[in-house]
């Protein structure tokens, strides 16, 4: 998995936009202001994404390039390895479904402005 991959991918999924407020190497991924993924640049290494807890727990024990999210709650979120330990169409499904969770946590207000 590269980084322009990963970012393609996440542009590719309705109304994301990208941003770097914590630093010039953190890339952060937002669909209605919130985000879903968290990437770095710099060292493009893992991932943190978020996940459903018992799904996190499932996928820890089963990959050992899934682990509770660097500097993120542990419950929630899950640093994911793009260096070939975990198969890339599982980056992307893991990507889908933290946007999915995210945009499932947005106030209907917001989800029915970005899909009227």
């Amino acid at each position: 998995m590269t980084l322009e991959y990963l970012r393609d991918y996440c542009l590719s999924l309705p109304h994301v936009t990208e941003d770097t407020p914590f630093d010039a190497n953190t890339l952060c991924f937002r669909i209605g202001g919130k985000i879903f993924a968290i990437i770095d640049m710099e060292v493009f290494d893992y991932a943190n994404l978020k996940c459903d807890p018992e799904r996190s727990i499932e996928l820890r024990e089963q990959y050992p390039g899934i682990t509770p999210g660097y500097h993120m709650n542990k419950k929630w979120w899950n640093s994911v390895s793009v260096r070939g330990n975990v198969p890339d169409p599982l980056i992307l499904e893991l990507t889908r479904h933290s946007y999915d969770l995210v945009y499932s946590s947005l106030p209907k207000k917001i989800q029915t402005e970005l899909n009227p």
